[in-house]
């Protein structure tokens, strides 16, 4: 006799295919929270479902951010979910780690006290990036103090930066004075700086690895021309290199770029661990040439280990995870281990520029052999294909490419550029299939002129 077993509603939901339930067989709510529970399992499938509209990671060549990570990365990444960064006393040894990162990397960066010198980490290179900004602010109006001076019209030199300067300058009231382009002149060099300086000048902020053309700002040649300066005028103008991307990169395949803290005009470096730095997103480091380059008032104390230990931040709570992440990349790759990795992507930038250049239809602004890894470029002028560089972006965007297509600033707005980015975890049978899909892109719009082309605004792309 067979038997009859009558099973619950709410038993039988979990018995039924995930997308047989409820929250699958309508729309999941978006902007106010469902007066139900759920099954964890269909909500994870739901939420994965929608992830799948975002674009592949490792096809995005606008991005500086790392996009890959291995196994024991994700492996550390879990164990660390719940440490916050903040609480040192509470995890020291996670403190200690962020101690010894560092001085890795004040090592690393030549600075002539890298065992007592400060630093810290970030949530980011942005956060590092104004804590350098702060402390030159600061020694700036201490000095001006001490001289009787006025300490209202602080300014800032850049070349043409990334928006986390501009950022720095409106919320930290400080004039920046950026050196626009010029069609014969995409860097800063030591003649504009030496232009825009006076007695207000908090610091001279090179970056190392600009962000529209990937090249390096020449520091050494801008450190010389202030020690010439200074012999003239006695105004003592302080460096700070912004180094997001070029500073975990130079001292590995660069290594003749001198840049970092064998300049003693240089007083701090920041840059992104979460970009060439190789650990996952959501770290940034700042470090000080020598401890008393970075002004007391600035520095908290906190309890460490039933000591005091300084902290300066202007984040409060954030994940550790990517700080142990870091460690782990210095003690995993070492040295040798970062220079196989940076010198393969910039043997893939390289290659991609030389095949674009064969093309016959751009003119390459960098071809990635003397800065960040990847490669830019134009069409050439008075080229009339029946199509623009963003349309070119955009059609290659149905093969999954995120290329960055952008207007350079202010003095150069005509010229319109493309750059791709390559990091770790990127193939030279990537580089290929790139190449392959550009040669068809190109060849379709030539087939198919574009009535109405794409601009910057409606093409859309971040290339940041």
């Amino acid at each position: 006799m067979a038997l009859l077993h009558k099973i619950g509603q709410s038993d039988s939901e979990s018995v039924y295919d995930a997308y047989a339930q409820k929250p699958s067989e309508g729309t999941i709510a978006k902007y106010k929270m469902p007066d139900d529970s759920h099954d964890p399992e269909v909500i994870t499938d739901l939420i994965l479902d929608e992830l799948l509209l975002d674009g592949n990671a490792k096809q995005n060549l606008s991005t500086f951010c790392q996009t890959y990570a291995d196994p024991y990365i994700r492996k550390i990444m879990d164990a660390c979910i719940d440490k916050n960064m903040i609480d040192k006393d509470e995890y020291p040894q996670t403190a200690e780690i962020e101690r010894r990162c560092v001085q890795i990397l004040a090592d690393l960066w030549n600075s002539p006290e890298s065992k007592t010198t400060i630093g810290c980490s970030t949530i980011g290179s942005s956060e590092a990036a104004m804590l350098g900004g702060l402390a030159m602010k600061w020694r700036w109006r201490e000095k001006r103090q001490k001289e009787g001076k006025p300490t209202d019209k602080p300014n800032l030199i850049t070349g043409p930066v990334q928006v986390c300067w501009e950022k720095f300058a409106r919320y930290f009231d400080v004039e920046l004075r950026e050196i626009p382009m010029e069609h014969d002149r995409l860097l800063m060099t030591p003649e504009e700086v030496i232009k825009r300086i006076d007695e207000n000048t908090i610091g001279v902020v090179p970056t190392f690895g600009v962000t529209f053309t990937l090249q390096y700002e020449p520091v050494k040649e801008i450190s010389d021309a202030l020690d010439d300066y200074q012999k003239r005028t006695g105004l003592d103008i302080p460096i700070h290199v912004d180094g997001a991307s070029g500073g975990f990169i130079a001292p590995f395949i660069q290594q003749d770029i001198v840049w970092d803290f064998r300049l003693p005009r240089v007083k701090s470096i920041n840059a992104s661990g979460h970009k060439f730095g190789l650990s996952p997103l959501g770290v940034g480091w700042v470090v000080w040439r020598e401890e008393s380059d970075l002004p007391k008032d600035l520095i908290f104390n906190v309890n460490y280990l039933g000591g005091e230990m300084p902290t300066f931040a202007l984040n409060f709570s954030r994940p550790g995870g990517q700080i142990i992440a870091q460690y782990y990349n210095f003690l995993r790759n070492g040295r040798k281990g970062y220079e196989r990795i940076h010198k393969a992507c910039q043997e893939h930038g390289m290659f991609i520029a030389g095949e674009i250049e064969k093309m016959g239809i751009f003119d390459i602004l960098y071809d990635g052999s003397t800065g960040i890894p990847g490669a830019a470029w134009m069409l050439k002028k008075g080229t009339d294909l029946g199509f623009n560089i963003f349309d070119l972006s955009d059609r290659m965007r149905v093969r999954g490419w995120q290329i960055a297509s952008y207007t350079l600033p202010v003095n150069c707005q005509d010229m319109a550029i493309q750059r791709v980015l390559i990091r770790h975890g990127f193939s030279h049978d990537m580089a290929q299939l790139l190449i392959d899909d550009l040669q068809r892109s190109i060849e379709y719009l030539r087939k198919n002129p574009m009535t109405h082309s794409l601009d910057e605004k409606t093409a859309g792309g971040y290339h940041h």
